[in-house]
């Protein structure tokens, strides 16, 4: 097997992901536009989609770790909404862009035009999120659209197996299309409600073994998926709940694993996430080449057309879905806030497709049940490919710009600021508490000094949130926590310096050396907050 394509793809697409970070321009667009010229790089190996490889290998632990992200409260609190755009809208959009494809296509069978719909009606589980927590949206529409991507694949996913069933001739009836989305929404459900319980126990029974739990953790979004998928259920929904009751419990694992596995998972994803995004770039010459009888032009044409009834069928279901259930239930106006017309704009809008779509489209086979080929199955592979690139590209650079002009309001870092300042004083309160009893202990007595430094710690925490909100300095600009942590920082440095230096003179050994960093290492981590 030859790697260097595999390992070509993953540098490239890593380094282009790192420059992004430096740009206004969201990763997930610039990894389709470098993946586009590429494509014209003679020389470049082509890169299809697998989808047996990207659906049972990549898009696990990509779920998982959105699922990890995610709040549990907070997807509960809105689930009405997340649960009419991940069932009610994909099915909707499946119907209304396939009836729409076999009226404007001539010749396109209704079957195919209706896998054309299933394969183009989920947006995507990392664009749309990404791009939202970039601009730093309010929570709840951040949510909302992070909840819908989680579970919306397994909808289309369903969607797709019903209408394939009827496209290749085996049939199937309105009756096994609900039979069989209800065995693989249920049953996906039921798989990861049973893993779940007995897969956190384990964490926990792991404490102290933080490499054998994080490799535990690198294994669970494959084992919740093929366990579902190897009885029929949604693999999809079976990750999603694990991963939403794994990261709701994560505060009960030990420390180091945590601190491993946020590490572990964060690189996991920025290289699939990178890789994929990249690939979408790279089918071009794949596709083009597949157009066979239609023309460019023409086919251009339909993607077009194609396109805009994506983005009108979005706003079609996504209106309604927010006002219609608020204007017949008193319940709802009661328990819900009232949405500004700006928050169905914006999530309308971000309603951008991605690498899922791709694979799905590359599963669908080149022969029908009686041996004939696949009517229009090259045309249906460009069409997704156009959706997924023109949802990124024009949704995906106008989504800013247009938050910005309807001036919806996000994030309010100094109230947020507050909050935290108030659960911390909360929490360093309790912790007192708790110190003054076990010293009164006599097995727990301790110097004067140490007893202090617990109490300095604490004071320290304590004192830390409130001093970002105040005044900063004239000269440098940081506020005092900002100050503390320069300083801090540079210590530590200092420290580092002088245990390489006795490495290096022979008075200490190497695993001393490596004892004695990861102490300063811990510290740091404590006193320097992570960056946004």
């Amino acid at each position: 097997m030859d790697v260097m394509p595999l390992l070509l793809l993953v540098a490239g697409s890593a380094a282009v992901a790192g420059l992004a970070r430096r740009t206004p321009v969201a990763a997930p667009l610039l990894l389709v536009a470098a993946g586009l010229a590429a494509s014209y790089i003679p020389g470049i190996p082509d890169y299809t989609l697998d989808p047996h490889i990207v659906l049972p290998l990549l898009l696990p632990p990509l779920l998982h770790t959105a699922a990890l992200d995610s709040s549990y409260l907070d997807l509960r609190a809105n689930l009405r909404p997340v649960a009419l755009l991940s069932f009610g809208y994909v099915l909707f959009a499946t119907l209304v862009v396939g009836w729409a494809a076999y009226l404007l296509i001539p010749g396109l069978p209704l079957t195919a035009a209706m896998v054309l719909g299933a394969v183009v009606a989920p947006p995507d589980a990392v664009a749309a999120t990404a791009i939202a927590r970039r601009l730093g949206l309010p929570s709840r529409i951040t949510t909302i659209l992070q909840g819908e991507s989680l579970v919306n694949d397994a909808t289309a996913i369903t969607a797709y197996k019903v209408a394939l069933a009827a496209a290749v001739g085996v049939g199937a009836t309105w009756g096994d299309g609900i039979r069989e989305f209800a065995v693989a929404s249920l049953g996906g459900i039921g798989i990861g409600v049973v893993l779940m319980v007995p897969l956190h126990w384990l964490r926990c029974r792991l404490r102290d073994e933080a490499l054998l739990e994080n490799t535990l953790s690198l294994l669970i979004p494959f084992t919740a998926y093929a366990a579902a998928e190897q009885v029929g259920a949604s693999g999809v929904l079976a990750v999603v709940v694990v991963g939403l009751y794994l990261g709701h419990r994560s505060w009960q694992v030990d420390f180091e694993t945590r601190l491993q596995e946020e590490a572990v998972w964060k690189v996991v994803s920025f290289v699939l996430e990178s890789a994929v995004f990249a690939l979408i770039g790279l089918q071009l010459p794949v596709v083009l080449r597949g157009l066979g009888e239609f023309g460019t032009g023409r086919a251009l044409g339909y993607a077009a057309a194609v396109f805009a009834v994506v983005v009108v069928a979005r706003y079609v279901w996504v209106f309604p879905a927010t006002y219609l259930p608020r204007a017949l239930s008193a319940r709802i106006r009661a328990r819900e806030p009232d949405t500004h017309w700006t928050a169905p704009v914006i999530v309308g809008w971000a309603g951008m497709r991605g690498v899922v779509s791709l694979a799905i489209a590359f599963s669908v086979p080149a022969v029908v049940h009686g041996g004939g080929p696949f009517p229009a199955r090259n045309l249906v592979l460009f069409l997704t490919f156009t959706t997924v690139l023109a949802t990124l590209v024009v949704q995906g650079l106008t989504l800013p710009p247009l938050i910005r002009a309807l001036r919806l309001p996000g994030r309010d870092p100094q109230a947020e600021t507050l909050v935290e300042a108030q659960a911390q004083n909360d929490a360093s309160r309790a912790a007192e508490a708790r110190l003054d009893e076990l010293l009164e202990d006599p097995r727990n007595a301790l110097p004067g000094p140490l007893s202090g430094r617990l109490r300095t710690v604490l004071e320290r925490r304590r004192n830390a949130v409130w001093e970002r909100l105040g005044t900063v300095n004239a000269e440098t600009g940081e506020s005092a926590d900002e100050t503390y942590r320069r300083l801090a920082r540079d210590m530590i440095d200092a420290e580092r310096r002088v245990f390489v230096e006795l490495r290096d003179a022979r008075r200490i050994d190497d695993e001393m050396l490596r004892t004695l960093l990861r102490r300063l290492d811990l510290e740091e981590a404590a006193a320097y907050r992570e960056r946004a």
